[in-house]
């Protein structure tokens, strides 16, 4: 292109119209040219420059660009391509960028494009242009810097207005250094990236040989056929468990990557269980963001892919399933590379910077991101998150180091001008809905995301360890697979001949379930929101050799399966029924939330979220004030729950907003507290006395029960979490009713539950206040309640009826059917009778203990093991034995023949040592082999009381005081058991097992005067087995002598109940004591057999 006073300025026709192509690709011209001439209709695109090096002068029709304008007349017109003029106004400065301005641009009035001119900008910031085949860099002539950057679109090269930052942060920087930055790209891709470092030989890093190193490919290569359009083919794969728990609390994580661009989406998990919500969330956001849909989904046979709620999903949604054989991964090679590609970048990333592992979910999440931006052979060069987002920059901010040290602004209100303005942090990503760094305080211990930080990324915020010792035991290490001579497609069934010689590649996999897959019918099932970037990949795998093609099929495993000892050896729900089978899925399915931020993130926690807050004010339970001088506000939490319809399916997602009511002081916030919380024994009761005559247990909801009392003290709250009201910040709520967590609110509660069922006519009981009754000629009405969760029963059907609509009358209740699930209880209704366990409570301590893959044991604990308060070392994690022996505790519930060793356990709790857990571990062990063991509760035809007791003489061997054991009976069911070390020493086994008695006989007389109260009267002596003949001779002989003179008068009591008749004590031998078990650990032949007569049954147990 020339121009002059009467020069002519000409692009050719082909140039013409790839422009007008590259412009509106699509839109059709308003004339076409006819031959010989060019002219055609131009749509005006006043914001891209071309690149143009047949241009003399830059040239633009859009005005409004000049910082400076000039108007003159020389040049006076220029000549197009069709030949015609075109008048120049002037000409002026454009500002193109911050670093790059344009002097004499020509403004065309008529002109519809912008035409950078090669010539004059090479002369005027004294650079060169070279050019590739998906883009072109200018280049500083001195300091061989990049200055600039044009992308190729449709044989047409568009300046950038925002350089790659990859490219600009290597201006100053080495190679090894942007080399990290992008998470350790090979050799090849970074010279893409990079075109300075195109002369660069080789790259030594010791990062990508301890985490990429791969035996030598020696077979052909096969090319797949890509998907033609976005989202016409999706892979996916899940990966995990990992051993060790990010520091957020995840275990696995799965991948959906686009065959098309190859883009990857990656999702963090805590079970397996929630990859059904993540794929509804990632449907949700490719309709929305991209107006598709998915076509096809590929994976393997995994149960979580073929449950029947997503089977469901996939025929509603017209989405097709392709799933792979069983053993069969090569037809899901590119989900299964991409998993190995990510922890490849990942183990880079973490082992050179030395960064702990409970950080490995930070680094694949940044390995993701980085991958993403990677050009990729697949895709010719490019990079999948431009194949997908072609108009968007590849990073947002400068790419930085992983794992270096980095200093963040100090935001906190409470930072005086004295204190440090920056926190101390670790660099571990980048924010996915933020245009910040996301970087880990290990002072405050939370992650924060920011714009303002600086960076020493040669300095390594922990402390630096050989990658040697990084390397060994790594969790993150995968396996080694044959691959056959002549890999096939990936959607072919590889050769089951055993390659000569083998090939071999890394490749880490999870077990894979064989049996048939089990249905998680659960539509409104939690999931964590995705902690990284919607991340691309299909870049070759990042070592320093280009990997040619990614698509080659994995070959069939034929190494040692990851888990030896999977749950489904030990769990099956073939002998259940459709209901019991829905209940189950469903809470498999189900992962609570542990933050606000994970409940926003998901819909339906949101929504009860919200119910739960329009709730609160529509009860007016709150005025928003200025607190008040000399006052404090307490905090509040949220708190998650699921509650589940009678067939086993979700009722609803429940959100309880609770105050933190410990903070609370005696006298100022509160007087008088009472919690209605039954007795497990009473619920125990009432499921045995269902069984027995066959009634219906019915279960009932009251919603915002704690609503329902009036708030007489003073007390202030913090807004809630998540909930602050527009420009109300900085005020409390000042309480006007009651709320969850107060030490008033339970007792106010049950206070008008109290009033309003003894309207009804129910009386209370007075030996468990929780418990209410009602007799009349039509039968019996048996309630307990237990906070807000309602159990009713009893043989007056008529009467329940109307107990429950007049209970809705009042409250706002709502009727859950037959009793399911209570209180973390799973209740199964069989022929034999009524069933209790906590199959999926064990199951999740398993998982937070990382003991579900762990070999099972027979015995909970080691026959003839003591443990002292000063063995072994103390703990570097006193917090997580702490969590675990608590919920062991609770799961004791239904299961009596863990008692003795989580009360052993539970001793050691201020300070435990290493044999201490190495105990806890063995229970653990022990549960893996039968976690859905729990008690049956038949008809036996009566409802006789009988009990067990037995003591441990002399067993703490810190205290020397001996162990209580009992067990107690009602109808031939088990209702109530304890395991518990004596308050004193005793002198002899008599006088230990006499104190036992003691404690056994008061649990008998209870359990009598409840059932003789609820019209269940006992007329004989009720039988309390003892295997100690000396303590049955004291009890049964009012005589004193020097062994039972020193005795507290209490424990004859057991006398006095023998004399009026209360009980008998018959003896037992041995091995007939049924209370032993709860007094020693035993070897597993002997619990076992204890178990079977105490009625406990597996229900879960694989045929």
């Amino acid at each position: 292109m020339t121009s002059g006073n009467h020069n002519t300025v000409t692009i050719s026709a082909t140039e013409y119209a790839r422009l007008l192509e590259t412009k509106n690709p699509t839109a059709p011209t308003a004339t076409f040219a006819e031959t010989g001439n060019s002219s055609t209709c131009l749509l005006s695109s006043t914001s891209e420059w071309v690149i143009d090096s047949g241009a003399s002068d830059h040239m633009t029709g859009n005005p409004t660009l000049f910082s400076t304008f000039d108007k003159h007349m020389s040049p006076s017109h220029v000549t197009i391509a069709d030949g015609s003029p075109s008048s120049v106004l002037g000409s002026g400065t454009i500002e193109l960028t911050p670093s790059v301005s344009l002097s004499c641009v020509l403004s065309l009035p008529k002109f519809s494009f912008n035409l950078l001119s090669v010539s004059r900008i090479t002369r005027a910031l004294n650079c060169s242009v070279e050019f590739f085949p998906e883009f072109c860099v200018f280049k500083d002539l001195l300091t061989k810097k990049i200055i600039g950057r044009g992308r190729e679109v449709d044989g047409l090269y568009i300046f950038e207005h925002q350089p790659s930052r990859s490219l600009a942060c290597s201006n100053s920087s080495s190679p090894l250094e942007v080399h990290c930055r992008l998470g350790h790209p090979s050799l090849q891709n970074l010279k893409k990236l990079c075109p300075e470092f195109s002369s660069l030989p080789s790259l030594q890093c010791e990062s990508c040989q301890f985490s990429k190193h791969h035996r030598t490919h020696l077979s052909p290569r096969v090319s797949n056929k890509r998907a033609s359009s976005p989202f016409e083919l999706v892979h996916s794969d899940v990966w995990g468990p990992c051993p060790i728990t990010s520091k957020l609390g995840f275990k696995y994580f799965v991948t959906f990557v686009d065959d098309y661009s190859r883009t990857t989406w990656l999702y963090f998990m805590k079970n397996r269980s929630e990859v059904f919500t993540h794929f509804c969330s990632f449907h949700a956001e490719i309709k929305t963001q991209f107006k598709v849909s998915i076509q096809t989904l590929r994976s393997d046979n995994a149960k979580e892919y073929l449950s029947q709620t997503f089977q469901s999903y996939m025929l509603q949604n017209g989405i097709l399933h392709e799933s792979s054989c069983v053993d069969t991964p090569a037809q899901n090679g590119v989900a299964e590379r991409k998993n190995r590609h990510l922890l490849e970048v990942a183990r880079a990333l973490l082992f050179h910077m030395t960064v702990p592992k409970p950080f490995w979910a930070d680094a694949v999440a940044t390995a993701c991101f980085l991958i993403n931006r990677m050009p990729s052979v697949v895709l010719e060069g490019k990079s999948p998150f431009s194949v997908l987002f072609p108009t968007k920059s590849l990073f947002p901010i400068d790419p930085k180091i992983f794992g270096s040290t980095c200093f963040v602004r100090d935001t906190r209100p409470h930072i005086t001008k004295l204190d440090p303005k920056s926190l101390k942090c670790v660099f571990l990503g980048y924010s996915r809905l933020q245009k910040g760094y996301r970087c880990f305080s290990p002072m405050l211990n939370r992650y924060i995301v920011s714009r303002d930080v600086t960076f020493h990324e040669n300095v390594s915020f922990f402390p630096v360890s050989t990658p040697c010792t990084l390397r060994d035991s790594d969790d993150l290490l995968v396996y080694v697979i044959p691959l056959p001579e002549s890999p096939t497609p990936s959607d072919s069934i590889p050769s089951q001949e055993p390659p000569k010689p083998p090939i071999v590649h890394v490749y880490n996999r999870r077990q894979r379930p064989t049996s048939d897959p089990e249905p998680i019918p659960s539509s409104s099932s939690s999931a964590d929101p995705p902690t990284g970037d919607p991340l691309a990949s299909n870049s070759p795998p990042p070592s320093d050799t280009q990997d040619p093609d990614l698509d080659i099929p994995i070959a069939l495993r034929k190494g040692k399966r990851s888990c030896t000892y999977p749950i489904s050896s030990v769990v099956s729900y073939d002998k259940l029924s459709s209901h019991s089978r829905s209940l189950v899925s469903t809470l498999d399915s189900i992962s609570v939330p542990k933050t606000v931020g994970e409940a926003l993130a998901h819909s339906g926690w949101r929504d009860a979220m919200v119910d739960e807050i329009n709730a609160l004010d529509h009860n007016d339970t709150w005025d928003l004030i200025e607190l008040p001088a000399g006052k404090k506000a307490i905090g509040c939490k949220w708190v998650f729950t699921v509650k589940v319809n009678p067939d086993g399916s979700v009722a609803r997602l429940k959100a309880r907003l609770v105050a933190k009511g410990y903070a609370q002081t005696y006298g100022v916030d509160y007087s008088e507290t009472f919690s209605p919380v039954a007795k497990v024994p009473s619920i125990r009761l009432f499921i045995s006395l269902a069984a027995t005559y066959d009634w219906v247990l019915h279960q009932l909801d009251v919603k915002n029960a704690f609503l329902h009392g009036d708030l007489h003290e003073e007390v202030y709250m913090e807004q809630p979490p998540g909930f602050v009201a527009q420009g109300e910040s900085g005020r409390v709520c000042k309480l006007r009713k009651s709320l969850y967590g107060l030490k008033q609110s339970p007792r106010a509660w049950f206070g008008r539950f109290n009033a309003v069922v003894t309207e009804f006519g129910l009386r209370r009981s007075s030996y468990d206040h929780s418990v209410f009754f009602a007799s009349s000629s039509s039968g019996c009405i048996l309630l307990v309640v237990y906070v807000d969760d309602i159990v009713i029963t009893g043989s007056d059907e008529i009467g329940i009826k109307k107990l429950k609509d007049f209970l809705a009358s009042r409250f706002q209740t709502k009727d859950l059917g037959p009793l399911k699930y209570f209180l973390g209880i799973e209740v199964s209704r069989t022929r034999k009778g009524i069933c209790l366990s906590q199959r999926k409570y064990c199951l999740d301590i398993l998982n937070d203990s990382g003991m579900s893959e762990t070999k099972p044991c027979e015995a909970p604990m080691i026959p003839n093991m003591k443990l002292n308060i000063e063995d072994g070392d103390l703990l570097e994690d006193p917090e997580k034995y702490r969590r675990i022996v608590g919920k062991l505790n609770y799961l004791t519930i239904t299961r009596p023949d863990i008692a003795f060793p989580v009360s052993v356990a539970s001793q050691f709790m201020s300070s435990p040592r290493t044999p201490h857990w190495e105990a806890v571990r063995h229970i653990l062990k022990y549960l893996k082999g039968a976690p859905g063991l729990g008690i049956l509760y038949q008809n036996h035809g009566h409802h006789v009381i009988e009990g067990f007791t037995d003591a441990d003489y002399d067993g703490d061997p810190t205290s020397r005081r001996s162990t209580t054991g009992y067990c107690v009976f009602v109808g031939g069911n088990l209702v109530s058991w304890k395991s518990k070390k004596q308050n004193v020493v005793s002198r002899s086994s008599a006088e230990s097992e006499y104190r036992a008695m003691a404690q056994t006989t008061c649990e008998l007389i209870w359990l009598r005067n409840l059932l003789g109260e609820l019209g269940f009267a006992q007329s004989k002596p009720m039988n309390l087995y003892c295997d100690n003949e000396a303590a049955i001779h004291i009890a049964n002989n009012p005589v004193f002598h020097e062994r039972t003179k020193h005795i507290e008068v209490d424990c004859h009591f057991t006398r006095e109940k023998l004399e009026d008749g209360t009980i008998s004590t018959p003896f037992v031998r041995t091995g007939s004591q049924l209370a032993d078990v709860f007094t020693k650990a035993l070897p597993g032949s002997r619990v076992s057999s204890i178990c079977n007569k105490l009625g406990m049954i597996n229900i879960y147990a694989p045929a």
